[in-house]
């Protein structure tokens, strides 16, 4: 008899562990915890210039109004008083000397109410220098202004390919940021303890880099400091490097005074304090044959970070590692710049700088069909990575490279060649109403990186009656994580998934965590807690052959029992059994990412220990008298390899393209001149609303049994690859717009203002479809 355990805990569908109660209002967030005695409500001080020089600070008045107990500044910082994430030094925990943004923390007030901590604010008396700001991308490469030196990379001969290709075409688009607007803003709770150390509960997707930073900001041991979160109401990446700074305060507020200190940001301070998804600019110079096949292809990439380097680096990488999307370029050379700018450090977001990446060559290919007479789809089908042409610019071979199958899957699911027949058919008999349809294709890399961060860590208790506690390096902010690995250990274990308790993750328990990103936090807490569940199994099974007389073979764990042959035996009672004979029933899990390497100064490597597919077909609706329009349906075929929960999965694909759709069509950041973000609350920025969401909108699975990896039974991250499904519906406008303006430039997010005023792209030569001229094509949008 076989002693695998069959499928009945994994790759089944299972409520998300917190379903029920954040339905009903009573999960609880950190702002739900009860508040300790004598808690102090914190409010942090912010500069109102985007660059300026402070001249003089004087804030005794502040400390003397009503209900004040204490102000932090940098005087207050026992240790270093850098935050930085990465390249220490270039971000101070406030202030110092100078503000590189508007919104920057200069100090912290700290009061019995919240209302009184802001109100003394208005005491200080702060005199500043206005200093000349950079606060665009075209400002900065003017003034050659980096956070970090400019990355160039080239495979073959680029220069000579564009000169010698029959076809060439240069284009720019630039995309926006976003902001995560996660429901939950940043908010951390310090209370110091008896012993000098600090427990902070912080919503954060990183508690290790919360520890560890502000065990340096407060001269203390790293274990002196506790970082625990159990939930947050979302994140996105916007809680993964952001978080330390606000839990830093809080902490030197509950050091300074003795007492509890929290940090809460409403949502207009949260929007002008903290990063967004990083805007780029992409240059693309691009030449091609008479059947769009890509001969060479040149990017630049300018890349608005803000005033510090916080994962910039990484992201802009991400952005030149996905350059090609999912496409074969043998002749490639792309620039990199990252631009220092007197605007809030811009962070991770969902996709890392994949999605800029994927947008330039996703616009090419548009380009180049249309150029053509082509149907796009037929461009990017011609393309593909495929056999002798499956090795990336970085130097990663393929395996498993499924995007064809899939393609053709979706089509035929989607009818996409019968519905873009239609689509041509309804332009052709309405003058101002267009319709656009495309299909869009996403191959994206899942590993962090940073070879280092790639490792995972997980704890699991059984106690004496049987129960499970759970605890692993993973952080839930929402996307089911914590459900995903429970099933994991139910699986190993052969229990109900309803047996396994999940515990708040804590420094205390799996040290020296990853954050929770990067699509890897299944793959990594996944495998370290099916590490530490076998651990368990195979000492439960010694106690189980003793008392069945049995083979190890013949143990099977099974429906919340053990058996051997026709023994049998409840698990709990297994459990009582191995703790009479003095059995540990604690154990921890560890799992290091294998076969992955990259040599970040050559660029070149296999960094990613697999890649996850899909692809989508959007249908829009766009009228062109108004610039109005609405996504009328979405199929979706995406790559998952083995769910381990369909109905999570599902979720997850379906909140990702809808957050893309939102980044690429109605999310606007605006700064004015003044370096003041107008774009800070709901009412001005505009995330879409369940009325934006496809009327049809079809979810799919795609099945992949090839797939075998160093991943929880052969199941694929799904976190952040399907916002970039979301670029079909940005391509969809872009053709629709082209029944009336040839090769129009439009930037992202494509608001109905941009759809309104759209004008040709430099050097568009063609006519429109209807055959218009271009002045008068451009007349009617």
């Amino acid at each position: 008899m076989s002693n695998e355990t069959p499928y009945t805990q994994v790759r089944v569908s299972q409520a998300h562990d917190s379903a029920c109660q954040q339905v009903a209002g009573a999960a609880l967030y950190i702002d739900d915890i009860p508040e300790p005695r004598g808690t102090l409500q914190v409010y942090v001080a912010q500069s109102p210039h985007a660059h300026a020089r402070i001249l003089q600070c004087e804030l005794d008045d502040v400390a003397h109004q009503p209900g004040v107990a204490a102000v932090v500044t940098l005087e207050d910082i026992p240790g270093v008083v850098d935050v930085s994430c990465i390249h220490a030094g270039d971000e101070p925990v406030f202030a110092q000397g100078t503000v590189q943004f508007l919104g920057q923390p200069i100090y912290a007030v700290a009061a019995e109410t919240l209302d009184a901590a802001r109100l003394a604010t208005q005491h200080a008396r702060i005199e500043y220098e206005p200093l000349p700001a950079v606060l665009t991308v075209e400002q900065a490469m003017a003034q050659q202004s980096f956070v970090l030196p400019p990355r160039k990379i080239k495979r073959g001969d680029p220069d000579t390919a564009l000169q010698g290709a029959k076809h060439r075409l240069q284009g720019s688009l630039r995309t926006g940021g976003q902001d995560h607007f996660y429901l939950e803003s940043h908010i951390s709770l310090a209370v110091p303890e008896d012993d000098g150390g600090m427990l902070i509960y912080c919503s954060t997707q990183n508690p290790s880099e919360v520890q560890s930073l502000c065990a340096r900001v407060l001269d203390l041991p790293d274990a002196a400091v506790k970082v625990q979160v159990r939930r947050m109401g979302g994140a996105f990446g916007g809680k993964e490097t952001q978080p330390a700074q606000l839990a830093i305060i809080a902490a030197l507020v509950a050091c300074k005074t003795g007492r509890p200190a929290k940090v809460r940001l409403d949502r207009d301070d949260d929007m002008r304090m903290t990063g967004k998804r990083h805007a780029f600019v992409i240059d693309y110079d691009i030449g091609f044959d008479d059947q769009g096949l890509i001969e060479g292809v040149r990017f630049v990439q300018k890349v608005r970070c803000g005033y510090t380097a916080d994962l910039s680096g990484a992201v802009a990488d991400r952005g030149v590692l996905h350059c090609d999307n999912s496409y074969y370029l043998a002749n490639v050379a792309v620039e990199s710049y990252r631009c220092r700018t007197n605007t809030v450090s811009d962070t991770a977001f969902r996709g890392f700088g994949i999605p800029q990446g994927v947008m330039g060559i996703e616009r090419a290919m548009l380009d180049i069909a249309q150029h053509l007479g082509l149907d796009p789809l037929e461009v990017r089908r011609r393309n593909l990575y495929g056999p002798g042409r499956d090795q990336t610019h970085y130097g990663q071979t393929l395996s498993n490279m499924i995007l064809p199958e899939i393609i053709d899957q979706l089509v035929e699911e989607s009818r996409y060649d019968e519905r873009r027949q239609a689509v041509q058919a309804f332009n052709q008999t309405h003058r101002y109403l267009k319709k656009g349809i495309a299909l869009t294709p996403v191959m994206m890399g899942i590993s962090f990186t940073r070879l280092h961060l790639n490792q995972g860590g997980a704890f699991i208790n059984i106690y004496k009656d049987g129960s499970i506690a759970l605890n692993h390096g993973g952080t839930e902010m929402g996307q089911g994580l914590f459900i995903k690995v429970a099933q994991i250990v139910a699986h190993e274990l052969g229990v109900g998934v309803e047996k396994v308790r999940i515990t708040a993750t804590t420094t205390e328990k799996v040290p020296n965590t990853s954050a929770t990103a990067s699509s890897a936090g299944s793959d990594l807490n996944g495998m370290a807690a099916r590490d530490a569940a076998l651990k368990l199994k195979g000492r439960l099974s010694e106690v189980a052959c003793r008392h069945f007389g049995a083979e190890a073979e013949a143990i099977v764990f099974q429906d919340g029992h053990v058996q051997a042959g026709e023994q049998r035996i409840s698990f709990e009672k297994l459990v009582g059994l191995a703790y009479l004979e003095r059995t540990s029933l604690s154990a921890t899990g560890f799992f290091k990412t294998p076969d992955i390497h990259f040599d970040n100064d050559t660029f070149h490597g296999h960094p990613f220990l697999y890649f996850a597919y899909g692809a989508a077909v959007s249908e829009v609706l766009v009228d062109t008298l108004t610039g109005e329009y609405r996504v009328e349906r979405v199929d979706i075929l995406h790559d998952v390899g083995r769910s381990l929960n369909p109905a999570i999965d599902i979720g997850q694909i379906e909140g990702g393209f809808i957050q893309g759709m939102g980044w690429l069509t109605s999310e606007e950041l605006h700064w004015d001149d003044k370096g003041r973000l107008r774009t800070h609350a709901p009412s001005t920025y505009k995330i879409p609303s369940v009325g934006n969401r496809p009327d049809v909108m079809n979810v799919k699975l795609m099945e992949n049994p090839a797939f075998r990896s160093a991943t929880p039974y052969h199941s694929k991250a799904v976190g952040e690859p399907p916002l970039m499904l979301a670029v079909s519906v940005y391509q969809a406008l872009l053709e629709a717009a082209s029944e009336v303006v040839p090769r129009p430039a439009m930037d992202a997010p494509i608001t109905p203002e941009r759809v309104l005023l759209a004008k040709p792209m430099a050097g568009a030569k063609q006519a429109c479809a209807k055959g218009l001229g271009r002045e008068e094509a451009a007349t009617l949008l």
